[in-house]
């Protein structure tokens, strides 16, 4: 029998805390086309929500338990890819783009191989990008406007009825709109510069009150359109940038 010297068991060990909240991340993106082949598009679509919410927080707790990991690292951009790739693209087929027969599968395709490349060059660009700025659509905003867009669907679903008929055409929009922006070299604000351990004014803790209550009262309503003017931020800001020295 051959044993281990105790320093190569260490360097096989992994931290238990934040590789657990990357854990649930994948679940819930599995969740979430799980519930897309079983036509629960309104769950599928509140799964890859919680994915978001949990993957923002295992780098924290990373950070904050000083249990960084390249591991750590690893498995989240693989958990990245199933709940905010793989995932969205399967719930925008299942949901609408299945009735365009080829050209569905083909825009989901799109958005499942943009997803790809852009946590690809992500991870390859990590440490020499500017950190205020995210090069091309962030893959969790991607999946956040096209599950948001199945989201609103099923919870507004007598408001929608109108234009009930322009949802297949909105779900193709949405989910090529997104699946190619990720690849694009636009820019997107990364929200980094944010310091929550820095003074305020008192009517910010006002208006982010104010913007809680808006948000709790309405929430697929809200963050769908938080996404949205997201999504189209970077192209307003890069024709801004293009007016600018005129």
């Amino acid at each position: 029998m051959q044993f281990k010297h105790p320093n190569n068991l260490r360097h096989q060990s992994i931290y238990l805390l934040p590789n657990l909240f990357t854990l649930s991340a994948l679940f819930a993106g599995f969740y979430a086309i799980v519930q897309a082949m079983n036509k629960n598009f309104d769950q599928a679509a509140v799964a890859i929500f919680i994915a978001m919410v949990l993957d923002g927080l295992d780098g924290r707790v990373a950070r904050l338990t000083h249990t960084q990991s390249e591991f750590g690292a690893q498995f989240d951009s693989l958990s990245d890819m199933v709940s905010f790739g793989v995932a969205p693209a399967l719930v925008a087929y299942e949901w609408m783009l299945r009735d365009f027969g080829k050209l569905g599968w083909i825009a989901a395709f799109i958005y499942c191989a943009g997803a790809a490349m852009r946590l690809a060059r992500f991870n390859a660009n990590i440490e020499v990008v500017d950190k205020r700025w995210f090069q091309g659509l962030p893959s969790p905003a991607a999946a956040a406007m096209v599950a948001g867009l199945v989201w609103i669907s099923h919870e507004y679903a007598e408001e929608l009825t109108p234009i009930s008929g322009a949802l297949p055409y909105l779900a193709l929009i949405f989910t090529l709109f997104a699946g190619l922006t990720m690849v694009s070299n636009v820019r997107f604000w990364s929200f980094k510069e944010l310091h929550m351990r820095r003074t305020v004014p008192f009517f910010a803790l006002l208006i982010t009150t104010f913007v809680l209550l808006i948000i709790v009262a309405k929430p697929p309503l809200m963050l769908f359109c938080f996404f949205i003017g997201y999504g189209l931020s970077g192209y307003v800001y890069w024709l801004y940038r293009w007016i600018k020295p005129i």
